[in-house]
């Protein structure tokens, strides 16, 4: 039995899920970091449902059957339960589609290929549900086999849509232990200017996620790439001070 599936079957709730779906005439899919870590035999403890269809419907139907609270958020199209120490989250499948002189969104009720299209990393944008399996349309297991960031589609365009996500290419590279791949590289460094809309409060989830992680030495990243001269420039006057002393063969930043 492969990992994937030896994961999703310890936990009942995909059960529950597939079921109710299938009751509503829906597809719904486990999607985005709790496939990717089933492959990788990560823990996580934090579940993604697509629905093509109504993911509060769905939601609170599975509760129901759980016997759990469901707690709404109609503004968003999103719902989330909690069972056994798990945070599931169910959201409808969403299209994005953009006017050329705006970067806001327009939304729209999609399917699970509209869904994928608009995530940020390949291996994030894998699906998963019992009867159809994995769902991967852009080779999310192939670059988890080459320990590979990579952006889906256009890398450029996946940027504009969230600046935050060039700095989460190299949170993940240091989480995982992976390399970013260069088209994705090269549009960090055309567009890490950018970084200056997402708030500080963003930023520093990132942040500490990358410094607790097992390569905080990827701070370098930031700074080579160019994104720390922009959210914190007192960084990169570090790396370009020397200590001046014999005892001593680094910068401050180093």
């Amino acid at each position: 039995m492969s990992t994937i599936t030896q994961g999703f079957l310890d936990h009942k709730i995909f059960s529950i899920v597939s079921e109710t779906a299938a009751e509503q005439g829906v597809r719904a899919f486990v999607i985005g970091g709790y496939v990717r870590d089933c492959f990788l035999g990560r823990p996580s403890k934090d579940i993604d449902i697509v629905v093509e269809g109504s993911g509060i419907e769905l939601a609170e139907a599975v509760g129901a059957k759980v016997r759990s609270n469901v707690s709404v958020f109609r503004n968003f199209g999103t719902a989330m339960l909690r069972y056994r120490g798990i945070e599931v989250e169910f959201v409808g499948a969403r299209k994005e589609s953009y006017r050329r002189d705006s970067r806001k969104p327009i939304v729209e009720d999609g399917t699970l290929e509209d869904d994928q299209l608009r995530r940020d990393f390949t291996i994030n944008a894998m699906a998963y549900n019992h009867r159809e399996g994995l769902v991967d349309a852009f080779d999310g297991i192939g670059d988890l086999k080459r320990k590979t960031i990579k952006c889906v589609g256009c890398a450029l365009d996946r940027f504009l849509e969230d600046a935050l996500r060039m700095f989460r290419a190299v949170r993940f590279a240091a989480q995982l232990g992976f390399e970013i791949e260069n088209e994705t590289k090269s549009a960090i460094q055309k567009l890490a200017p950018t970084i200056s809309k997402v708030s500080a409060e963003r930023i520093q989830v990132e942040l500490v996620k990358l410094l607790t992680s097992d390569h905080p030495e990827m701070m370098r990243t930031l700074y080579e790439l160019g994104l720390t001269a922009v959210f914190m420039p007192e960084f990169d006057e570090m790396m370009n001070t020397s200590q001046q002393s014999k005892h001593h063969i680094y910068s401050v930043g180093e």
